[in-house]
């Protein structure tokens, strides 16, 4: 029958209704989850049946269902919230826990690929608390596209002044080889920039104003966009100075392109880029940086009017608000506070320990965790605020990335207790998944950690890499903190479930296959962890 998904599942529920529209809903909260698992709430009921009254055949056909990838159904029952529907579970924990762990396969868009581009890398001045945002939204989002399967290039490369900080907060990013940027490539753009009737050359002379001397022409960006009938620009763009740094940011972008386009010959499904265009290019730029980055959008597009430059899309992060800075803050002194911090507060918690060379990579680990959560937990439109002087959001409390590699860490130790107990004869070894008893796993935080967690993990997966087309112009809103808070609500409800049952228990053989399945399911927590941190580009920790 396939792995069980929560799509699948409500894509059955409603075929069954007979509505186009979906009128199930998932229940997530442990309350509600108590009495039912879906719920077609009675508002919705009163919408489609006369009266609110289903029709019998209607509750058969739901509690009889079935098929690939969907859950079956325990019990249908009409109460006064809707339509109630609880699964079979001990089946559904069988069917989840039962096969041979794995990586999760991709979500089908092989040989699809994707240009994330990112022009903070390409300012003048250092690396600020501001253009790291953008910065680790298209590390993170190069991640997530990955793994479904998409090829991505980043653009442009690391220089040698920006590598070191970036290196610190983990950003797998392509370094710069040297030299001048594609010379030949500029060359190109030169002579076609040459030709081009939005192109006028700049004047020079007595009485002129004076131009920088690297301005090669004047380009009139608002006549194209009204002759395109291009919208969603900002009305202000009127007429640009090409420089010569321009077209060596367009030359790199256009190798990005042509290497993406050798690499993979093969149109993206519509399913992950519904445009249907050939490519994706994105821009991922701060709010500061969206005025410059749409000038440069439309050169490219006046230089290579190709399907490409034609489907740029812009994903804007909201301002960074830095506040009780002693003075202007840069990136490397931002990410030093934080470890300072994050040391101070492991210090306070554990005293002595973080004294051990081994503590070093673990407070490293613990700082970009903070500053990523920190940076992604918030949806990318949003305003986010930096108080440099208040470290608990770093630090403390159950919104954090500390937290999050906390019970990551918590993780770690039972398993590694457990083997060591097998050393010693206390335990016997964990039998095969598809041998243990999963009828055993009946406390509501076991079946909360299933169905909220790992069940419709692959789908959080593939909704927070989805590039939807924008509703109108060229921004787009991508779930980018999807992840970040999948994991901090992961772990709260983990850190529930460990503090109040005792998972190694006493070495007695009847209580053996309760502690096995309890083992199984937590084993697939840990992955669960694994994977969506290396999103992250978070390594576990195995102590804390």
């Amino acid at each position: 029958e396939g792995r069980p998904g929560v799509a699948a599942t409500l894509r059955a529920l409603n075929e069954v209704l007979g509505r186009p529209t979906s009128l199930w809903v998932k229940e997530s909260a442990a309350r509600n989850l108590r009495h039912r698992d879906f719920l077609a709430p009675r508002a919705a009921l009163s919408a489609a049946f006369p009266g609110g009254q289903v029709p019998a055949e209607v509750v058969a056909g739901v509690t009889s269902l079935g098929g690939p990838g969907v859950l079956a159904v325990q019990a249908c029952q009409e109460t006064p919230a809707g339509l109630a529907v609880q699964v079979r579970r001990p089946e559904a924990f069988q069917r989840l826990l039962g096969a041979l762990p794995g990586p999760l396969p991709p979500a089908g868009t092989q040989g699809t690929w994707a240009v994330l581009h990112c022009p903070a890398l390409r300012g003048p001045t250092a690396l600020r608390p501001r253009h790291l945002r953008p910065l680790l939204l298209a590390d993170h989002l190069a991640q997530l596209l990955r793994t479904q399967g998409v090829s991505v290039c980043l653009v442009p490369s690391l220089d040698e002044a920006s590598r070191e900080v970036l290196r610190q907060l983990h950003l797998d990013w392509p370094s710069s080889s040297g030299g001048s940027v594609l010379p030949d490539t500029v060359s190109a753009l030169k002579r076609v920039l040459a030709q081009s009737p939005y192109a006028t050359a700049c004047e020079k002379g007595p009485g002129r104003a004076t131009l920088p001397e690297d301005i090669i022409c004047k380009v009139r960006l608002k006549n194209f966009v009204e002759q395109q009938g291009l919208v969603g620009y900002d009305p202000n763009l009127d007429v640009l100075l090409v420089t010569e740094g321009k077209l060596q940011a367009l030359a790199e972008l256009q190798q990005a392109v042509l290497q993406c386009m050798v690499s993979n010959l093969v149109a993206l499904p519509a399913s992950h880029f519904p445009d249907g265009s050939c490519c994706s290019i994105v821009h991922v730029v701060s709010c500061e940086e969206e005025f410059q980055q749409q000038q440069l959008d439309l050169l490219w597009r006046i230089l290579d009017p190709g399907a490409h430059t034609a489907l740029q899309k812009h994903l804007v992060c909201g301002p960074v608000k830095v506040t009780n800075p002693s003075s202007a803050i840069g990136a490397d002194q931002y990410f030093q506070l934080r470890k300072q911090q994050m040391y101070e507060a492991s210090v306070m918690k554990y005293g002595e320990l973080v004294q051990d060379e081994a503590w070093t990579e673990v407070i490293d680990t613990l700082t970009v965790a903070a500053i990523r959560f920190e940076m992604l937990s918030t949806s990318h439109r949003s305003q986010i605020t930096l108080d440099l002087e208040d470290s608990s959001i770093s630090t403390k409390g159950t919104k954090s990335g500390a937290f999050v590699m906390y019970n990551c860490a918590r993780l770690a130790t039972l398993f590694d207790t457990y083997q060591q107990a097998v050393e010693r004869g206390t335990y016997p070894p964990l039998p095969p998944a598809s041998e243990l008893k999963y009828s055993c796993l009946r406390e509501e935080g076991e079946w909360l950690l299933l169905f909220n967690y790992l069940l419709p993990f692959p789908e959080v997966l593939q909704q927070a890499a989805e590039l939807p087309a924008p509703t109108q112009g060229i921004r787009i809103t991508a779930n980018t903190e999807t992840v970040c808070k999948f994991l901090i609500q992961l772990s709260m409800d983990f850190s529930s479930y460990y503090n109040r049952v005792h998972v190694l228990g006493e070495p007695f053989p009847h209580l053996f296959d309760q502690m096995f399945a309890r083992l199984r399911l937590l084993g697939a927590v840990r992955d669960v962890f694994h994977n969506a941190l290396s999103t992250l580009h978070l390594p576990p920790l195995s102590q804390i």
